[in-house]
């Protein structure tokens, strides 16, 4: 695969990510220069996670983001659609107790409603092929009052960054893959991937939609990335008129709200 299907198969992107899942994270280290750490450390303040807490981390890859979280004591659950992710994250975070790994599909959870203190997934969103199918799963296992964070590539909103960016996108990202991974096409992928992923406040607009509330970002390495963070609604009624407006979500413009 030379180029991104942007279509985003499941079949397709499982494989994709089961041929890198080996050096996944020094590849990534390698493609952010470092950054990748920080961005984790930003995403497990924004969860805070607590003792007792159960978490799931959706599209959690090698389970790095996992480990993160369980630190605190919270049982996490680290679900991914490529089984050989998961697997490499069992031989990672073997003699971890605090985490339980299963391959799971982001846009049919294998959970009950209302099961999760907190909700956060990391890049993985993008390569759902429905996200906001995946959003509403998300909604649908978080506990009333509960949390959602989502950290992932955004739209740098200041045009030298994001030009340069996208110069980083196209040129440069394919020829580092090929030194750094097994499997260069799927950081080709990645990179378009980028590219087609809408900005902060579209994003934003979705987990509206899906029925979060208080919902709002902060962008992190001068917007490349951008956190995102919303709760569900703690009331039985308020979560009652989400579900019977869900089926008319809106499509017009949303309201940018910076989290500070």
């Amino acid at each position: 695969m030379s180029k991104a299907d942007l279509s985003k198969q499941p079949a397709q992107v499982s494989a994709m990510f089961d041929d890198v899942s080996t050096h996944y994270d020094r590849t990534n280290n390698v493609l952010s220069a470092g950054n990748a750490l920080l961005w984790r450390v930003a995403t497990t303040k924004a969860v805070a996670p607590k003792p007792g807490e159960r978490i799931l981390d959706l599209a959690a890859g090698t389970g790095t983001s996992s480990a993160s979280l369980a630190a605190s004591g919270a049982t996490v659950v680290a679900a991914d659609f490529s089984p050989g992710m998961i697997e490499v994250g069992k031989r990672q975070q073997a003699g971890n107790t605090n985490i339980e790994f299963l391959v799971a599909d982001g846009m049919n959870l294998p959970f009950g409603d209302n099961e999760f203190d907190a909700v956060t997934i990391s890049f993985g969103l993008r390569n759902i092929m429905e996200p906001r199918t995946a959003l509403a799963e998300l909604y649908r296992v978080t506990k009333p009052g509960g949390r959602i964070v989502i950290c992932e590539f955004s739209t740098p909103p200041f045009a030298p960054i994001r030009l340069g960016y996208g110069a980083y996108l196209q040129r440069f990202m394919p020829a580092i893959a090929k030194l750094a991974s097994s499997n260069p096409d799927a950081y080709i992928y990645l990179a378009d991937s980028i590219k087609d992923w809408p900005n902060q406040s579209t994003l934003s607009g979705w987990m509206r939609d899906a029925g979060f509330e208080g919902v709002g970002y902060r962008n992190l390495t001068f917007g490349i990335v951008a956190l995102h963070r919303g709760t569900k609604p703690a009331s039985t009624e308020a979560a009652s008129l989400h579900d019977e407006s869900a089926t008319h979500p809106s499509s017009g413009p949303t309201t940018r709200q910076p989290v500070q």
